[in-house]
């Protein structure tokens, strides 16, 4: 028969104690985990939230019946080369006007994707095509004004949003693939 000493006793209660201490440690390194996961997702979906109440703002002006004017105003522009563009609308302040509305409204947009503002797949689900409808559009000007003007960076952020969209318009649509 084994003789149960105060020793014997001792040890088992620290034993005891020390694995109750380890699982006690566990839950708790466990829960803060899973806090810190909780805590993560929610800072997650509290950015998607904010960048589509931003993009929505831009939305809301977008279908605006000014806007849709502005726009058409600047894409039934006609000209043959920058000379010819300077000449017929640097002295017709409101459709030059409109048209650099819309450069810099899709500049703006341009930015707002490069810096992670915005999702670059809102701008191509609800705009894509008027975006790059007036990137091709401009484009030969736009490179023209560069050269000419010595001003590399002119609208940079237009091509840059045209070309994030473009990527994704290809993607799922590889006929326009050139």
């Amino acid at each position: 028969m084994v003789e149960i000493t105060y020793q014997m006793v001792l040890s088992t209660l620290q034993t005891a104690g020390i694995l109750v201490g380890i699982v006690y440690y566990v839950t708790i390194m466990r829960n803060q985990q899973k806090t810190r996961e909780l805590t993560l997702k929610a800072q997650e979906l509290t950015l998607e939230t904010r960048q589509a109440q931003l993009f929505m703002q831009i939305y809301g002006q977008w279908n605006t019946m000014e806007f849709g004017r502005q726009y058409e105003k600047s894409m039934r522009m006609e000209w043959t080369d920058f000379d010819d563009f300077n000449e017929k609308y640097l002295g017709d302040i409101e459709t030059y006007t409109a048209w650099r509305m819309m450069a810099r409204f899709f500049e703006g947009i341009g930015v707002l994707v490069q810096r992670g503002l915005i999702d670059v797949t809102l701008v191509d689900d609800l705009m894509s095509g008027e975006t790059m409808r007036f990137w091709e559009r401009f484009q030969p000007l736009v490179e023209e004004m560069r050269a000419r003007l010595n001003w590399p960076q002119a609208v940079e952020w237009v091509e840059y949003l045209y070309e994030q969209v473009r990527l994704i318009a290809e993607e799922q649509h590889p006929e326009l693939r050139q």
